[in-house]
Protein backbone atom coordinates (compact mmCIF):
# COMPACT_ATOMS: atom_id res chain seq x y z
CA UNK A 1 0.00 0.00 0.00
CA UNK A 2 1.45 3.81 -0.75
CA UNK A 3 2.24 6.11 1.76
CA UNK A 4 -0.29 8.81 2.08
CA UNK A 5 1.03 12.34 2.85
CA UNK A 6 -1.46 15.08 3.30
CA UNK A 7 -0.75 19.37 2.96
CA UNK A 8 -3.02 21.10 4.61
CA UNK A 9 -4.67 24.57 3.99
CA UNK A 10 -6.23 26.68 5.81
CA UNK A 11 -8.66 29.20 4.76
CA UNK A 12 -10.39 32.47 5.78
CA UNK A 13 -13.19 33.47 3.58
CA UNK A 14 -14.04 37.38 2.43
CA UNK A 15 -16.40 38.97 0.24
CA UNK A 16 -13.47 39.85 -2.45
CA UNK A 17 -11.49 36.25 -2.39
CA UNK A 18 -10.37 33.49 -0.11
CA UNK A 19 -7.15 33.71 1.89
CA UNK A 20 -5.10 30.45 2.62
CA UNK A 21 -2.49 28.90 3.88
CA UNK A 22 -0.84 25.54 3.17
CA UNK A 23 1.16 23.30 5.89
CA UNK A 24 2.70 20.06 5.33
CA UNK A 25 3.81 18.58 9.15
CA UNK A 26 2.79 21.37 10.66
CA UNK A 27 5.46 23.76 8.36
CA UNK A 28 4.40 26.76 6.62
CA UNK A 29 4.63 26.17 2.92
CA UNK A 30 2.84 29.05 1.39
CA UNK A 31 -0.08 31.02 1.26
CA UNK A 32 -2.92 30.84 -1.11
CA UNK A 33 -5.30 32.72 -3.01
CA UNK A 34 -8.56 32.06 -4.23
CA UNK A 35 -11.94 33.08 -5.35
CA UNK A 36 -15.16 33.99 -2.82
CA UNK A 37 -17.29 31.21 -1.54
CA UNK A 38 -19.87 30.98 -3.83
CA UNK A 39 -21.68 27.73 -3.39
CA UNK A 40 -18.82 25.80 -5.83
CA UNK A 41 -20.43 27.52 -9.20
CA UNK A 42 -18.34 26.58 -11.75
CA UNK A 43 -15.83 29.67 -12.84
CA UNK A 44 -17.43 31.70 -9.84
CA UNK A 45 -16.38 30.03 -6.72
CA UNK A 46 -13.26 28.58 -5.40
CA UNK A 47 -13.80 24.92 -4.49
CA UNK A 48 -15.37 23.16 -1.24
CA UNK A 49 -13.57 22.05 1.94
CA UNK A 50 -12.76 18.70 1.84
CA UNK A 51 -9.70 15.97 1.15
CA UNK A 52 -8.36 16.10 -2.37
CA UNK A 53 -5.88 13.47 -3.79
CA UNK A 54 -3.74 15.58 -6.16
CA UNK A 55 -2.24 14.60 -9.30
CA UNK A 56 0.13 15.70 -12.24
CA UNK A 57 -1.77 16.93 -14.93
CA UNK A 58 -0.49 18.97 -18.15
CA UNK A 59 -2.79 21.68 -19.26
CA UNK A 60 -2.20 23.88 -22.36
CA UNK A 61 -2.32 27.15 -21.08
CA UNK A 62 -0.59 26.31 -17.53
CA UNK A 63 1.80 23.47 -18.45
CA UNK A 64 2.18 20.44 -16.39
CA UNK A 65 0.86 21.49 -12.78
CA UNK A 66 -0.47 19.83 -9.67
CA UNK A 67 -3.99 18.72 -10.61
CA UNK A 68 -7.08 18.66 -8.21
CA UNK A 69 -9.37 16.04 -10.66
CA UNK A 70 -11.58 15.00 -8.02
CA UNK A 71 -13.47 18.06 -7.39
CA UNK A 72 -17.46 17.39 -7.47
CA UNK A 73 -19.55 19.08 -10.22
CA UNK A 74 -16.05 20.94 -11.21
CA UNK A 75 -13.48 20.26 -14.19
CA UNK A 76 -9.55 21.31 -14.54
CA UNK A 77 -8.89 22.54 -11.17
CA UNK A 78 -5.31 23.09 -10.44
CA UNK A 79 -2.82 24.74 -8.55
CA UNK A 80 -1.31 27.83 -10.71
CA UNK A 81 0.28 31.37 -10.33
CA UNK A 82 -1.81 33.85 -9.90
CA UNK A 83 -1.71 37.09 -7.93
CA UNK A 84 -5.20 38.61 -8.02
CA UNK A 85 -7.97 35.90 -7.66
CA UNK A 86 -11.10 37.97 -9.10
CA UNK A 87 -8.54 38.87 -12.62
CA UNK A 88 -6.93 35.80 -12.96
CA UNK A 89 -8.74 32.54 -11.30
CA UNK A 90 -11.26 30.51 -12.08
CA UNK A 91 -11.94 28.15 -9.29
CA UNK A 92 -8.23 27.33 -9.36
CA UNK A 93 -5.93 27.70 -6.36
CA UNK A 94 -3.26 30.27 -6.63
CA UNK A 95 0.12 29.82 -4.22
CA UNK A 96 1.58 33.00 -3.63
CA UNK A 97 4.15 34.04 -0.96
CA UNK A 98 2.60 36.93 0.72
CA UNK A 99 -1.17 38.04 1.01
CA UNK A 100 -1.42 41.87 -0.13
CA UNK A 101 -5.36 41.67 0.37
CA UNK A 102 -8.31 39.36 -0.18
CA UNK A 103 -7.85 37.14 -2.97
CA UNK A 104 -4.83 38.82 -3.90
CA UNK A 105 -0.69 38.28 -3.32
CA UNK A 106 2.83 38.48 -4.74
CA UNK A 107 5.38 36.62 -6.12
CA UNK A 108 2.88 34.11 -7.11
CA UNK A 109 5.46 31.95 -9.48
CA UNK A 110 8.12 31.84 -6.39
CA UNK A 111 5.58 30.31 -3.92
CA UNK A 112 4.42 27.99 -6.90
CA UNK A 113 7.88 26.49 -6.97
CA UNK A 114 8.22 26.15 -3.38
CA UNK A 115 5.24 24.10 -3.68
CA UNK A 116 5.90 21.90 -6.58
CA UNK A 117 9.16 21.09 -5.73
CA UNK A 118 7.80 19.70 -2.32
CA UNK A 119 4.56 17.56 -4.07
CA UNK A 120 6.91 16.52 -6.78
CA UNK A 121 9.68 15.52 -4.47
CA UNK A 122 6.93 13.14 -2.80
CA UNK A 123 5.63 11.92 -5.74
CA UNK A 124 9.49 11.06 -6.71
CA UNK A 125 9.23 8.63 -3.92
CA UNK A 126 5.97 7.27 -4.73
CA UNK A 127 4.13 8.45 -2.11
CA UNK A 128 0.29 9.60 -2.85
CA UNK A 129 -0.13 13.45 -1.77
CA UNK A 130 -3.81 14.77 -0.75
CA UNK A 131 -4.54 18.30 0.17
CA UNK A 132 -6.80 18.47 2.88
CA UNK A 133 -8.99 21.78 2.93
CA UNK A 134 -10.71 23.41 5.65
CA UNK A 135 -11.49 26.91 7.46
CA UNK A 136 -9.53 28.60 9.74
CA UNK A 137 -5.86 30.19 11.08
Amino acid sequence: MKTKHTLVLRRIYGEQGTNGTIYFQGEKICHTIELPDRNNTPRFSCIPEGRYKLEKRTYTKHGEQIGIPAVLGREAILIHAANNAMKQLRGCIAPVTTLTGEGTGDEGAKALRKLKALVYSLWDMQYEVFLLIREGR
